[in-house]
């Protein structure tokens, strides 16, 4: 069981350094959490669903990318990690403070102390759409490719794949649905102070990642 917690852990900071950045589906998240939490509930779990599908396929295909360029392994680690420091450099240099959305102002219709409004949008089309907004989005792919093939070895096995591809789904699941509950909870918007944070500490997980693999330098 101790030889799976480290790719299981590896795989929860690979899950959370591609979701904690704050971007523009966080910001669509936080928002369908404040008119509805049902709704937001299924969108988080559509965007945890991509994370994952991109982890798995990349887990699959990465070991037999690593396998067939083993004389030059080192400079495809090399090449990796060069592509996540791009990820997070370029992640890092927008992580300014941007002015947030307008809080929803309260329905004069609706009764004493409420805050939200409701919203037509099913619990099944907020997770679709969440998926497909999620999936376009070619960094999450490019981010697990690099990560995966760097470390194709260590996650050739079945198990050692299965407990990554378990650490990514439940630390991107579990972000996620933090977001949700503080949507629901606050019923106003994050700071801006709070979104550059997060931007901060996601990407800083991939830049610490990508040092991480590069080493030993060839």
């Amino acid at each position: 069981m101790s030889e799976l917690m480290t790719p299981a852990l590896a795989g929860a900071a690979a899950g959370l350094g591609v979701a904690m950045p704050m971007g523009a589906m966080s910001v669509l998240l936080l928002q369908e959490a404040m008119r509805h939490r049902r709704t937001a509930v299924a969108a988080a779990m559509g965007i945890a669903v991509v994370d994952l599908g991109y982890a798995a396929l990349a887990t699959a295909v990465g070991p037999w990318a690593a396998s067939h360029v083993s004389p030059v392994e080192a400079w495809v680690r090399l090449a990796s990690a060069a592509i996540l420091l791009a990820i997070a450099a370029h992640g890092l240099a927008g992580a300014r403070p941007e002015a947030a959305p307008p809080v929803p102002a309260p329905d004069p219709a609706a009764a004493p102390g409420a805050t939200r409004t409701t919203t037509g949008v099913r619990p099944a089309k907020a997770f679709a759409r969440f998926v497909a907004l999620t999936a376009i989005n070619p960094t999450t792919a490019l981010y697990f490719a690099a990560l995966t093939t760097a470390q194709g070895a260590s996650l050739g096995t079945g198990p050692a794949g299965a407990a990554f591809l378990v650490g990514v789904g439940a630390a991107s699941l579990l972000w996620q649905q933090s977001l949700v509950a503080l949507g629901s909870f606050a019923g106003a918007r994050i700071s801006a102070t709070a979104r550059v944070w997060t931007f901060r500490l996601g990407y800083g997980l991939v830049a610490a990642y990508a040092v991480k693999i590069a080493l030993p330098l060839p």
